[in-house]
């Protein structure tokens, strides 16, 4: 991974590198990198947009990391229209989905400063880079790819049955190269089925146009990606499933502005039970008590039945359907 980084991203001749995540996020990731090139890192103590503007002007930052949601912070604070970003050459992002509207806006605020990246724990980071000139306002349609898969990471997309689609249709991103992981730690089984075929099986659906651009278009997997964390529907449906008006419920994703994916809870009350006004406050309130505030779902539906599979398992597929049907882009 530091060798693609170094080889591959644009960072700016002087680095001054603006570290706005936790340091246990991706931006850690460019430790290395960042002082091989002799640069600096100044870190922030707890992310603000007003805090943010200050470091970058006090410091003529070049460069930073961020996550999307942390993006549409600074591009509503009053303060993007006055702070001077004169300095700043990369905002690399990543990490999750950003939304090609206010990637458009953050292009026409301050240039075409951008650049994205695409990997997974398994294979981090540079499976995939859009670069700064390919954020380009002329092609809007490519605001919504991750970019050219890198040189010395061999992709593939894949079919159910393993063999390679045609160019244009959707597949299963698979990867092979000296980046990808291992294995999973004493999980013999899941490493098998992840590497099925000798690919890394990433469980990211994308598409290929024909320059090369890859697209994605969907999640095989149920996980959750929301503002850059990672959130596992089955441990908020377990907190769920404590609360005595609940039968059965389903958490997904669902399209966001802010966080790329919000997280939803799909609710199916108990016989005789009626919604309460509180009851989505309580509901909310139990997940935020047991997981935190990352986990809590941002809504919650009532219905009177959740979609099931042929074998009586819900069908998270259909019912992330009725979400994301008029958005182009599943995730990110």
């Amino acid at each position: 991974m530091t060798q693609i980084q170094m080889a591959e991203w644009e960072f700016p001749a002087q680095v001054r590198m603006l570290m706005a995540t936790p340091l246990s996020h991706a931006a850690a990731a460019f430790f290395i990198p960042v002082l091989q090139k002799g640069g600096a890192f100044y870190v922030m103590q707890g992310f603000s947009p007003d805090e943010f503007f200050d470091m970058v002007e006090q410091h003529r930052i070049t460069c930073t990391m961020l996550v999307p949601v942390m993006l549409y912070y600074l591009m509503d604070s009053p303060r993007a229209t006055t702070a001077d970003m004169s300095s700043m050459e990369t905002i690399f992002y990543g990490a999750s989905a950003m939304s090609p509207a206010r990637l458009r806006q953050g292009i026409e605020k301050w240039g075409q400063v951008f650049y994205q990246f695409f990997g997974q724990s398994e294979a981090p980071m540079v499976i995939a880079n859009l670069r700064r000139a390919d954020h380009d306002l002329a092609k809007p349609q490519r605001l919504s790819s991750c970019g050219r898969p890198t040189p010395w990471v061999h992709i593939a997309l894949l079919d159910p049955e393993g063999r390679p689609v045609a160019r244009g249709e959707p597949g299963e991103i698979c990867v092979r190269g000296p980046l990808v992981m291992k294995g999973y730690k004493d999980m013999p089984e899941q490493t098998a089925e992840a590497f099925a075929g000798d690919w890394l099986h990433t469980g990211d659906v994308g598409r290929m146009d024909e320059e090369g651009f890859l697209y994605i278009v969907d999640r095989t997997k149920d996980m959750i990606v929301t503002g850059g964390f990672n959130v596992f529907p089955r441990e908020v449906e377990d907190v769920l499933a404590t609360h005595e008006a609940v039968g059965q419920v389903a958490v997904i994703g669902v399209p966001d502005e802010q966080w790329g994916e919000a997280v939803k809870a799909v609710v199916v009350l108990r016989p005789g039970i009626a919604p309460a006004p509180d009851l989505v406050q309580q509901l909310q309130a139990l997940v935020k008590q047991a997981k935190g505030s990352v986990q809590t779902p941002k809504s919650v539906d009532f219905v009177d039945a959740i979609p099931t599979t042929p074998v009586g398992k819900p069908d998270k597929k259909a019912l992330r359907a009725r979400y994301w049907e008029d958005h182009a882009r599943g995730v990110g």
